[in-house]
């Protein structure tokens, strides 16, 4: 698809690609656990084709969006380092929520919101992993006992719900500012809109006069 004149790319078609994989992933485990966390979700399970259905493809579906986040980890790693600019941003979250511009400080390509969303499922995906693996009894339920299966229950659980919380924040943020949405899902925003929210990543942009997304961390 050919992006309007004078607009600026901010994520390629495979980064898109990448993330959209991803959402889904989370989407669908989400789904599929919470059938099996309470008897009143259960009914979430029809789905999937029913309570075996939901057991067997739910680990799978986590295989899936853990290799798929560890590509976002790979593209993205570089830009979500925290820097001071984050500091200042996070000083003035109060202004940021009420949508006000004046003392923002400008940000590079992602705001401290969008790494601590980023860092979080870093941390989040991997624990939701080594924890789903233990309780994973199929193939490997000879291999531990039934109090360790018992403590990654606890953690998956906790780890589950806790990156259901950032996902809630981060689909919010993406709806509640204008314009987000279709940078993942067209892959381009205007420079009014870069102005406005990553006024470092734009002045970037301008003086390489390049107008795709960069790899290096701005600080």
């Amino acid at each position: 698809m050919t992006r309007p004149q004078g607009t600026l790319i901010r994520n390629t078609m495979a980064a898109r690609i990448n993330h959209w994989i991803t959402a889904g992933c989370f989407v669908l485990l989400m789904l599929s656990g919470l059938s099996m966390f309470h008897p009143m979700l259960f009914f979430l399970s029809e789905l999937f084709g029913g309570g075996q259905w939901t057991r067997a493809v739910h680990p799978w579906i986590g295989i899936v969006l853990s290799l798929s986040y560890l590509g976002l980890i790979v593209q993205f790693w570089r830009e979500n380092q925290w820097n001071r600019d984050d500091i200042a941003w996070m000083r003035v979250i109060d202004r940021v929520l009420a949508n006000e511009e004046r003392g923002v400080p400008e940000v590079a390509r992602f705001n401290a919101g969008q790494k601590f969303v980023f860092w979080s499922m870093a941390l989040l995906v991997p624990a939701l992993l080594l924890t789903g693996l233990t309780i994973w009894e199929v193939y490997f339920g000879s291999y531990t006992s039934i109090e360790v299966q018992r403590t990654a229950v606890l953690i998956h659980s906790l780890a589950a719900i806790a990156a259901i919380l950032v996902w809630i924040t981060h689909v919010y943020a993406a709806i509640w500012v204008r314009g987000s949405v279709r940078g993942m899902t067209q892959g381009y925003v205007t420079p009014g809109w870069a102005w406005r929210h990553h006024r470092k990543w734009l002045r970037r942009l301008a003086a390489t006069g390049s107008d795709g997304p960069s790899p290096r961390n701005e600080r």
